[in-house]
């Protein structure tokens, strides 16, 4: 008797969609049912690259004229995350949204409030979570190589790397560098610590570069919503401070503008037997018989992106099919958004932000 298989359908078919539906054709138990997004012309696109028929512009007649959908990713531009999310789960529908999860912290505990109320799992899209990398570094600190890790940094800054289009406009994305870049590093930082609790947040931004409009070099990362006349009334540089409730402190950098020699992408942990960087492969600094050591490892540890989505969308839909524990749960999604209102927030008042 064949398996009855999980109905998906992708609201917002933009560049991250596609390693959903990537992921989603990759599962011999999923069918890529439907697909949702307010451009016309780029749905049907990506209907005939795709092979999906079920083709609509407005995701509540999609939920109401096709029942039978099982699960939703949700890879709108940032303010349409929470609207397409509860909706979809009060139509009773599993949600995978990507970050970040909202442009507040109060939509996403809406969006929290919500799963609950349907009794419908929401995950958020962390998806360095399911990095070779991540996985490497979590095995050394699950067996108590690193001791206590109490201070970390995490630098994700870009020399010209405005992706332009929505990413630049503060009504649809929430904010500039920090909340599309600083999301991936905080989480990921926040998860290998064990999901401290937030209690303080000192905060700095500036727009002092914006998006370069002059550069003649142009850059490599590109919205797929373009304009010839950009909105940029986001920040171009983030900087903050962090401290948890263990007592445990991380110093993020998120910038899209920044005058340095190239693109940095770096994770620091400091903990009380050894210490480790991951830019981009993983270093190890610690001490055996009384020497200061530097340990490599023989594999590869350097982030890949050869089934990091796959690997996600995969845990999405066992956690569906097979009711394990999701790796990444709406609450953790919550604690990082009142991370992010908090850097605002003292970045606007000048002011260390204490959370509840």
């Amino acid at each position: 008797m064949e398996t009855k298989k999980i109905k998906v359908a992708v609201v917002g078919v933009g560049g991250i969609s596609h390693f959903h539906i990537m992921g989603y054709k990759a599962l011999p138990n999923v069918e890529l049912y439907a697909l949702c997004d307010i451009n016309e012309n780029t749905l049907k696109q990506k209907g005939a690259q795709y092979g999906v028929t079920r083709l609509y512009t407005d995701e509540a007649q999609m939920l109401a004229e096709l029942p039978e959908i099982d699960a939703v990713s949700v890879c709108t531009w940032n303010s349409a995350h929470a609207p397409c999310t509860i909706m979809a789960l009060n139509a009773g529908k599993h949600v995978l949204c990507e970050k970040p999860m909202a442009t507040n912290a109060k939509e996403a505990e809406e969006m929290l409030e919500a799963a609950r109320r349907n009794n419908r799992l929401l995950m958020i899209g962390f998806v360095r979570r399911f990095g070779n990398d991540c996985a490497v570094v979590k095995d050394f600190i699950d067996a108590g190589d690193f001791g206590e890790i109490y201070y970390a940094k995490a630098n994700y800054t870009r020399r010209n790397g405005c992706p332009g289009g929505w990413f630049g406009e503060k009504a649809r994305s929430g904010g500039g560098p920090l909340i599309d870049l600083g999301v991936h590093v905080i989480d990921l930082v926040r998860y290998l610590m064990g999901n401290p609790k937030p209690v303080s947040v000192y905060g700095v931004t500036y727009d002092k570069l914006k998006n370069r409009p002059g550069i003649k070099d142009g850059v490599a990362y590109t919205s797929a919503t373009v304009t010839e006349k950009p909105i940029f009334d986001v920040e171009d540089l983030a900087s903050a401070l962090i401290r948890f409730e263990n007592g445990a402190t991380l110093a993020v950098e998120a910038a899209f503008s920044l005058n340095i020699p190239a693109d940095v992408g770096k994770i620091e942990l400091f903990g009380t037997k050894s210490g480790a960087v991951i830019d981009p492969e993983l270093k190890i600094y610690t001490q055996q018989n009384q020497y200061l050591t530097n340990v490599s490892l023989a594999r590869s540890t350097a982030l890949s992106f050869d089934g990091l989505f796959e690997n996600e969308i995969a845990h999405f839909v066992s956690c569906i099919a097979d009711g394990i524990p999701c790796r990444n749960p709406a609450e953790d999604g919550v604690a990082l958004m009142k991370i992010l209102d908090a850097v605002y927030a003292s970045a606007a008042s000048g002011h260390e932000v204490v959370l509840d």
